[in-house]
């Protein structure tokens, strides 16, 4: 068993956990302002261990991910010039300036970007607040790009269902080095 079949499996024991939706709301919420796993590695197991709740689970994720995008805006509004040394020393300052591009360039729209897709969302929620950027169309955009993709995620778990569960069994291993290839 590789790497990636180990941790595969882990999650979704952790997904079976009577506690597992607190662990997936305080993942949400943690990663949208200072954590580096997203919350996808915990909700695509559970989605698939109970299909029946994973549009529950979707909700969830995406409720506390937005509550933690609000504190990433609060962090940022309040606390830059204390976290700047953080964001350098780890490698995120080139992000969070060209965070900012972006928001000149597309505004709010960025958000919804960074909300549905593999950047980190943290970054964002945090140059949002530097910048003061509106937070109501903050919290909007938020709400719209997260809940598409953890309701996607929900959606193809559902979907795929035991096929798509045997197909990540045997392709776990090669898809995680691909993804840390690309990354």
């Amino acid at each position: 068993m590789g790497m990636f079949s180990t941790l595969y499996e882990k999650s979704l024991g952790w997904s079976r956990h009577r506690h597992a939706a607190w662990y997936l709301s305080g993942l949400s919420f943690a990663e949208s302002s200072f954590f580096p796993i997203p919350p996808d590695v915990m909700l695509a197991p559970m989605a698939l261990a109970d299909r029946k709740k994973a549009w529950r689970y979707a909700f969830l994720t995406t409720i506390f991910s937005v509550l933690g995008g609000a504190l990433g805006y609060l962090i940022g509004m309040f606390f830059i010039d204390s976290i700047e040394p953080i964001l350098r020393d780890h490698g995120y300052w080139s992000r969070y300036e060209m965070t900012q591009l972006w928001f000149e360039e597309w505004g709010i729209v960025a958000i919804f970007i960074a909300g549905f897709s593999p950047i980190p969302y943290k970054v964002f929620t945090i140059a949002a607040g530097a910048i003061s950027m509106a937070f109501l169309p903050f919290i909007l955009a938020s709400f719209i790009g997260r809940g598409a993709r953890f309701y996607l995620v929900a959606g193809l778990m559902v979907l795929g269902g035991e096929r798509l569960e045997d197909k990540l069994h045997k392709y776990v291993d090669i898809l995680g080095w691909v993804m840390v290839l690309l990354i």
